[in-house]
Order: structure tokens, then sequence, then C-alpha cells
């Protein structure tokens, strides 16, 4: 079975645009996942706010194709953003004062049962380390390969 994850925004436009400081961990993560490895989770959110992250370059009208085309990617799931995910959003930006779509990123993943998010945001890495509500890993991408245990040698 696949590794399942889910990814922010800054992910997806780390790789989209080829920002240096990001590209190399998204290639890895994107290779995985098409190698059947990784299945890649994020919200429909993503599908509009990576196009024009706060502060940041936004992609190109031209692009539309190869946006478009690379979020129908099979190792892409997308998940819509419902009632339930909405209040547990805002319970997280009451109670962790995490930002609103940065909320409602963290409910999809609680709500898809996510063990892994992938981020850029080091201030959202914070908060959601400190914060009891939050069971999943919060961290950079990067794919690791599992380790073998031989046990010991006797």
């Amino acid at each position: 079975m696949a590794d399942q994850r889910y990814w922010d925004s800054d992910c997806f436009l780390g790789w989209l645009q080829a920002e240096v400081d990001k590209e190399k961990e998204c290639e890895s993560v994107l290779e995985a996942a098409k190698d059947g490895k990784v299945l890649i989770v994020t919200s429909a959110l993503t599908f509009a706010e990576v196009l024009m992250l706060k502060g940041k370059k936004p992609i190109p009208s031209g692009n539309r194709a190869k946006v478009e085309a690379f979020f129908r990617s099979d190792f892409i799931v997308v998940r819509n953003i419902s009632r339930r995910i909405a209040e547990t959003s805002r319970g997280l930006v009451w109670d962790n004062k995490i930002a609103p779509k940065d909320a409602l990123h963290v409910a999809t993943a609680l709500d898809a049962n996510l063990l892994l998010f992938n981020t850029f945001d080091a201030k959202l890495i914070g908060k959601c380390k400190r914060s009891k509500a939050i069971s999943m890993t919060v961290e950079r991408p990067q794919v690791t390969e599992p380790k073998l245990s031989f046990g010991s040698a006797q």
C-alpha cells in the first residue's frame, strides 16, 4: 500500500514554480508517487490557493494546461471541504492560532486520518507540533525508505 500524506499548497507551488529551495524535496516525493509508493492527498482549496499564495509569485494563466493536467494525476487525491472539516478548522484557529486557510488544510488531513502532513511553512509546523489536537507528523516533504531489520548477528 502506498504511503499516504497530505500536501499543503506551498508544496505544490514549490514544485510548479521550480523554487530552488523546495523543488528537490518535492521532486523526491513526486517520483515516489509516480512509482506508486506515495499517494498525495490535498484539499480542493489547493486548486485556487496554489495559483497565488500570499507573498509568492503567481502562476501565470499561460501555465493553465500544465497545472490542470498535473492535478489530474492518479497519485493526487482531492478532498472536498465539508461542514465537519470547516468546524474542525474553526477550532484549530481558535485553540491553536493557526491561520484559517492553513487550518482548513490541517483539518482536511485530520479528517482523512493521515499520519503525515507536508508543508514548508515553519510557523505552521511549530504550531502543529505544540498542539495536542494534531496527532500527525507535520514536516517538510521527504521520502524515507523503510529500513530492513536483520536482528542481531550472533
